[in-house]
Order: C-alpha cells, then structure tokens, then sequence
C-alpha cells in the first residue's frame, strides 16, 4: 500500500468513509486526524475500500482501518497485507471483536484503558442537576456571580484572541518543557489558522472586561454526537473551566445528544477530572497485535 500526506482537500471523501464505519472514536474524526498528522507523522492508503492510517512517532503502528468494513474477509486481508507482529492501536470495541472472532488465536487484543473516550448526556452538562453535580454547579454559580462575562461564538475576531490566548496559556504552562503541549499548541494552531477551511466546527469563547479567558473547540462527530477537541481557560478565573463546558453546550449543544470529552490517557489527575461529570459510556479501544507465526 503506498501511504500519503493527510491532505485537507480530502475531509469530504474522508468524512463519507467514517460515516459508514460507524466509528464513535473521537481519534478518527477528520480534524484531529490532521491536526495532529505532523506530529505523529500521520499519513494514509486509500486501499481495498478503506482507509489505512499509519503512524510513525513515537512508534510506527497502525491505527483502525476506516471504512464499511462489516462485510469485509479480514482474515486474508490483514495476513497477506501486513507481517506478523504488526500492530494496530485506538481499535474501537466492534471491529476488535470482529478480528477476534474472524482471526481467533492469530491476534493479541489487549484493552487500552487510556484511550478510552468519554461519552456525556449533553443535557446532563447543560443542566447539572442533582447531587452528582453539586460542586460543578456550585463552581459555575460562582463564576457568574463574580465575573462580568459575554459568551461569545467563534468569528474572525474570536479567532485571532483564542491564538493569543493559547499562547499566553502557554506560556504559563511552560509548554515549552513538554513535548506533549507543545505538540498540541501546534495542533491548536493549525484548527483555529484554517478554522474556514474545515467542515463541522463548532467554537465558543467567554470574555470578562474585554478579555477572552476561556475557549473551546468542538467537531461533529456523528448525527448524534459533538466531540471537545481543545478546552482552555485562563489561570486566575474560578469556575472558569466549569463556565466554558457548560456554556458551550447551551449555545452549540442544540440537536446532539451526546458529547465525547476524548481521553484521559491514563493520567490520574485527567481521569479524576473526566470521571467528575459522570459519563454515560465509555468508548472502548484496545492494541490488536498480528501474532507471529509460531
């Protein structure tokens, strides 16, 4: 198979293919597959009518191959097209069920409990209702109170204050002391430079006294389905990120019943943090190794 560049002239092509895998895996959304292409070294074969994903950084593996691939004889495929010991990571749950039941003790599946999305009610964060929301509704009651703030969707100048704030973000967070903010800042930069350019973005952003403080970026996911790719919020602002999440979804929410919050990665401080707004499932993936032949 000969792999390319991740081009954003091919989203709509992609996008059709993704619909009909049927995929709810935040991972294979267009726009966070070529967000973050350069920095994974990201690149993909149109081939056998699916869409190979293949990374090189940190470790070449595979990813999830996208496209109708119910009815697809994956035995031959995967062994005549791959060598043995070929690994493929972010495997949603149906297709990993799907090789082990057509490729038995010829694959090694192990759950990746770091990469597994976070599914919510959207109504559930719009309203917060109830014990399990106290301390997130408290917090944002809190923000309103304290703060003079305007809610405002994405447009040009909206853009352009979320690139300096990312930066002021990130300087405070020294992302220059980690590989992987500085990874994302860069991915953070090339969405908002190409914001025009790229289907089914949503955004919003909140200003106190004329300062944008907080902003999220959103994509479609499925019909159903709104994915947070980047959330940030200014130091200083109490409530701020509970303000953000919640306003978000009241303004851009309407017409989807769930939103995928992506991964925790397996950091203790994210998961308890993700945890915290009660999820309603988890979307599961796992590592799928081509055993070597014996």
């Amino acid at each position: 198979m000969k792999y390319q560049k991740i081009e954003l002239e091919q989203q709509n092509e992609y996008n059709r293919q993704l619909e009909t895998s049927g995929y709810d895996a935040s991972d294979y959304s267009f726009v966070n597959l070529w967000s973050w292409s350069d920095e994974y070294q990201l690149t993909w074969s149109w081939h056998s009518g699916l869409v190979w994903i293949r990374q090189e950084t940190p470790e070449p593996v595979y990813w999830s191959p996208v496209g109708p691939w119910e009815n697809v004889d994956w035995e031959p495929l995967l062994t005549d097209t791959f060598p043995r010991g070929a690994q493929f990571i972010r495997v949603p749950e149906p297709l990993s069920e799907r090789w082990a039941q057509d490729l038995g003790d010829r694959v090694e599946i192990h759950e990746s409990r770091g990469q597994w999305d976070y599914r919510y009610a959207v109504q559930d964060l719009i309203d917060l209702k109830g014990n399990r929301f106290h301390k997130k509704k408290n917090l944002l009651n809190q923000f309103r109170k304290k703060y003079d703030f305007q809610y405002r969707s994405f447009d040009s100048e909206i853009i352009k204050l979320a690139c300096e704030m990312q930066q002021d973000w990130c300087t405070w967070r020294d992302c220059e002391a980690s590989e992987t903010l500085i990874a994302e800042n860069r991915a953070i930069a090339r969405v908002l430079r190409n914001w025009d350019h790229l289907d089914g973005l949503h955004g919003g952003a909140l200003m106190v006294d004329g300062t944008l403080i907080a902003y999220t970026i959103a994509e479609k996911l499925t019909e159903d389905t709104l994915v947070i790719h980047f959330e940030k919020g200014s130091h200083g602002y109490k409530g701020v990120y509970q303000a953000i999440n919640q306003m978000f979804l009241e303004a851009s929410g309407n017409g989807y019943t769930y939103v995928n919050r992506e991964q925790d990665l397996g950091n203790e401080g994210l998961r308890k943090a993700k945890m915290s707004y009660n999820q309603v499932a988890f979307v599961k993936k796992s590592r799928v190794t081509l055993k070597p032949a014996a």
